[in-house]
């Protein structure tokens, strides 16, 4: 009988120790109808749906679950293209003006408004990487022109700065829950109290 107790808390305390497999990680949030490429693309979800998601999407480009340095910087090129209207392998200031008020005019609030870093937080509120203008952000030689060649570069060093483990490879899940939790919406009690009154509007 002694010996059937024992080997039952032995069997319990074997059990309490063996190691636990932690599950993968889960999205919790999604991003929200707008999102903005590392390399400045602007992505648009319906009602419920995910922005983010459907970049992802299509910059995995084997599909495999995972974006590596090689399809961010395949992604970038394939942008490019979209961006340099005249195709001369350059993008100018007029062709970045027209990135800035027809492609994404979203970044900046209405299409005819000047820019305003300062005012604006530009792309980093629908990205993830704190670049409020990701375009013009990769001209490495500030001649006011952005090559292939830099945007390829600059989409390998937003890779590296993605990669927070170094691991080599990025996953949705992983992306999802770089983004910190929005705003929330002052209530009545968080507002100025009103000057004349002195009560809350």
């Amino acid at each position: 009988m002694t010996i059937n107790i024992l080997l039952s808390i032995f069997v319990a305390v074997g059990g309490q120790s063996a190691p636990v497999v932690a599950a993968p990680p889960q999205v919790t949030h999604h991003w929200g109808p707008t999102f903005v490429s590392p390399m400045g693309e602007p992505f648009h979800a319906d009602r419920g749906g995910d922005a983010m998601a459907i970049w992802f999407a299509q910059a995995d480009r084997n599909h495999d679950g995972y974006l590596t340095v090689d399809e961010l910087q395949g992604d970038a090129e394939r942008f490019f293209a979209t961006l340099d209207t005249n195709h001369d392998g350059e993008i100018d200031p007029d062709e970045l003006d027209h990135y800035e008020r027809v492609i994404a005019p979203q970044i900046w609030g209405a299409s005819d408004e000047p820019r305003e870093a300062e005012t604006h937080q530009g792309a980093s509120r629908f990205g993830l990487l704190d670049l409020p203008e990701p375009v013009a952000s990769a001209d490495a030689d500030f001649n006011r022109g952005v090559s292939l060649e830099e945007f390829r570069q600059a989409a390998a060093q937003r890779f590296a700065a993605l990669d927070l483990d170094h691991r080599g490879r990025l996953s949705l899940a992983e992306l999802e829950i770089m983004r910190p939790p929005p705003a929330a919406t002052p209530h009545k009690s968080d507002q100025e109290p009103d000057i004349d009154t002195g009560s809350v509007p």
